[in-house]
């Protein structure tokens, strides 16, 4: 499998591609990581220093991929978080030179643009170009609960609820949809969930609420969905995996006291996910 991987860098810490890339590749995925940023660290931090690479030099870089013919290859078009309009603009047209060259491939789209915490934190007209450009494109899609809220225009708290915005967000062109950070408003508060849907049915997770807080971890999550369900076209499974390897990432950072995503230590746990949380079908 290939995936075309458009998003941030940074050189410390790992959120973007630099979140992305390391896990998929110990899994056996050959990426091709196209930067939009190419920060020292994340913004998180309140300070930082590097480049925003403009649309028209993401454009080049993607031009000279296609160049070299490997278009055709590509499986899997993947984004994430999205600076500005432009760049945007460009993850389209990627999406469409890499389907022109390959009809079967897919794009996965995590539609970044806040958490229930933060409130939305992109720009005023972020939102607006993913529900009405960036998400009709797309295969898949990864929001949090806040944000396929935020997508469809509804507010969903408990399963029902969630299960019906994701119907709206299916409609709107993506096939599957996976939502993280579920927090139904009847849960033990010492859990957090995730749920995936596709047309054969949905599936929720259940696993312990670590108390922290860990740049990136979204990313990982997109990716590695991604990558196993497009391999196994199995919600279920592909669910079940992730889960597995994202919370012994997030257990071995939270044990770590580090402030960055313990990546390099975590990598068995992507490549032999120990399959402790299953998932259980509730459509």
């Amino acid at each position: 499998m290939k995936i075309l991987s458009i998003q941030s860098a940074v050189a410390y810490g790992h959120v973007g591609n630099s979140a992305a890339v390391f896990p998929l590749q110990r899994i056996g995925v050959e990426v091709l990581p196209v930067y939009t940023v190419n920060f020292s660290n994340h913004t998180g931090y309140g300070s930082w220093r590097g480049p925003l690479i403009s649309p028209d030099d993401v454009r080049e870089v993607i031009t000279g991929i296609e160049e070299r013919g490997v278009l055709s290859e590509i499986d899997v078009v993947l984004s994430g978080y999205q600076g500005g309009e432009g760049i945007g603009e460009v993850i389209i047209d990627a999406v469409a030179r890499v389907k022109a060259a390959n009809p079967t491939a897919i794009y996965a789209c995590d539609p970044v643009m806040g958490n229930a915490k933060s409130g939305c934190f992109v720009a005023p007209a972020i939102p607006q170009l993913l529900r009405e450009r960036v998400v009709p494109a797309a295969d898949i899609i990864t929001p949090n609960q806040f944000e396929l809220g935020y997508l469809t225009g509804t507010e969903p708290k408990t399963l029902k609820e969630t299960l019906a915005a994701v119907d709206v967000a299916r409609a709107m062109g993506p096939s599957a949809v996976l939502v993280t950070s579920v927090e139904q408003p009847h849960r033990d508060s010492s859990t957090i969930e995730m749920l995936a849907v596709d047309e054969r049915g949905a599936w929720i997770v259940e696993t312990p609420l670590l108390p922290m807080k860990a740049n990136g971890s979204g990313d990982v999550t997109a990716a590695l969905f991604t990558a196993h369900y497009r391999s196994s076209r199995d919600a279920s499974d592909a669910l079940a995996r992730t889960t597995s390897s994202v919370f012994d990432l997030l257990e071995r950072t939270h044990l770590s006291c580090e402030r960055e995503l313990q990546l390099v230590e975590a990598q068995e746990s992507y490549a032999h996910p120990r399959m402790q949380f299953s998932a259980r079908q509730v459509r």
